[in-house]
């Protein structure tokens, strides 16, 4: 039985729906990748793991669906650069909470954005308790995991490759190969902000506001000379993975625990 919703007809979902099935919608992006990688590849990421993983999740009892993947999103960081299609914050933040309510119109009470663009974590945190006030629905974000064991980004990275570089490369690589160029594939480092105590990207206390072309005009924060396809298969099996697991425990999660 298919886990799309969207291909259930409108009585079919109201009828298999209940309230402890959970609904999940992927979150991508269509925006500049630099000169190696596709304007849809945020989309794929979104897309490709959120199918697998409930797909994953469902084969193992989990009552989960998946809504169709959200393409433009707030990609803004990226509107420098032609090929990139962005909504503003404010159009971002009205379309995730209609879908909400939306939702919330069925007999599901739980929502997952499945994130695959880094420019919509922000927004997607502050939605969910929106969502959660006005409509009473769990609400849960997560991202596309970009780690796996015995994958390791190069050195050259500098711990950097938050946008085109290493592990995204790879696992286009993997997902839709005939859509990378690899010889075009180039390394655009700041190596200076790796050298900070507090200001940087993900791991580091203090965050800034950056454009992408802040770093060069070719739109890559990494590596991606040394991506290849066998590494990109390890990571989408790790996010896939990790994915369809943590959907098993939302499935099971109480704010308030069991006795409220």
């Amino acid at each position: 039985m298919t886990r799309n919703l969207a291909e259930l007809s409108g009585p079919a979902a109201a009828s298999i729906l209940s309230p402890s099935s959970v609904i999940v919608v992927p979150t991508g992006a269509i925006e500049h990748h630099g000169p190696h990688l596709p304007l849809i590849t945020d989309y794929l990421l979104a897309d490709s793991v959120g199918n697998a993983a409930v797909e994953r999740a469902a084969a193992a009892g989990v009552d989960v669906w998946i809504l169709p993947t959200l393409a433009y999103t707030k990609s803004d960081e990226h509107a420098w650069a032609p090929g990139t299609v962005w909504l503003s914050w404010d159009a971002m933040m009205k379309t995730v909470i209609d879908i909400g309510r939306s939702v919330a119109s069925t007999p599901a009470r739980t929502l997952v954005f499945l994130n695959g663009h880094g420019g919509n974590v922000a927004l997607l945190q502050v939605a969910l308790r929106e969502i959660r006030r006005r409509f009473g629905l769990n609400t849960f974000l997560m991202g596309v995991r970009a780690s796996a064991d015995g994958v390791e980004p190069p050195e050259e990275e500098c711990g950097l490759g938050i946008h085109g570089g290493h592990s995204e490369t790879s696992l286009i690589m993997h997902i839709r190969p005939d859509l990378v160029d690899t010889s075009l594939a180039e390394r655009n480092v700041p190596a200076h902000i790796a050298n900070s105590q507090y200001i940087g990207f993900h791991s580091k206390p203090v965050s800034f506001g950056w454009l992408s072309n802040d770093f060069g005009p070719i739109g890559v924060v990494g590596d991606p000379r040394w991506a290849n396809a066998a590494d990109g298969a390890a990571l989408f099996e790790a996010a896939v993975a990790q994915a369809a697991a943590a959907l098993d425990e939302i499935s099971r999660f109480r704010p308030a625990g069991d006795d409220a």
